[in-house]
């Protein structure tokens, strides 16, 4: 299986968000690939500072590369809420996930309606980063509520 992140974010190379990150991609090897796409250029930095729907167009033109192949799965605040269970079935039978962060602005709706799924963790904000690595600590949850590895208990 190959899990594809994809966030509109600046790459971090060192401190402790990477150490996470990389954890958590170990983790999951014994059951996924999991590759981090991060996404920033200035053609969207451009359009975060013209307006939020010039962002959120941005974002589509720059991620929609990514939704060729496989099962597309967009992080959307304001999608239904799911537990780790509801997330781990997200993960099943699927030989490419890709999951999608979006920028500030969030997401168009055409790109929401472009994916498989829409879900959300929950109301709060968090940084781009920070989600970045609950994400991939719900990644390898799913994956080991999956395959019935003891992580999860």
């Amino acid at each position: 299986m190959k899990i594809n992140v994809i966030v509109i974010d600046k790459k971090v190379k060192k401190g402790l968000y990477q150490e996470l990150i990389e954890y958590y991609v170990k983790m999951a090897k014994p059951f996924a690939t999991i590759n981090i796409i991060d996404l920033f250029n200035n053609e969207i930095a451009k359009a975060q500072g013209l307006s939020a729907h010039a962002a959120r167009q941005s974002y589509t033109k720059a991620m929609e590369n990514y939704m060729k192949q496989g099962r597309n799965i967009a992080l959307d605040p304001s999608s239904k809420e799911v537990d780790s269970h509801d997330f781990a079935k997200l993960l099943k039978n699927s030989m490419q996930i890709n999951l999608f962060i979006g920028g500030a602005y969030g997401f168009e709706g055409a790109f929401l309606d472009k994916c498989n799924n829409s879900i959300s963790f929950g109301k709060i904000t968090l940084s781009h980063k920070l989600m970045k690595v609950v994400l991939l600590e719900q990644i390898f949850r799913g994956l080991a509520i999956n395959h019935n590895h003891p992580y999860h208990k």
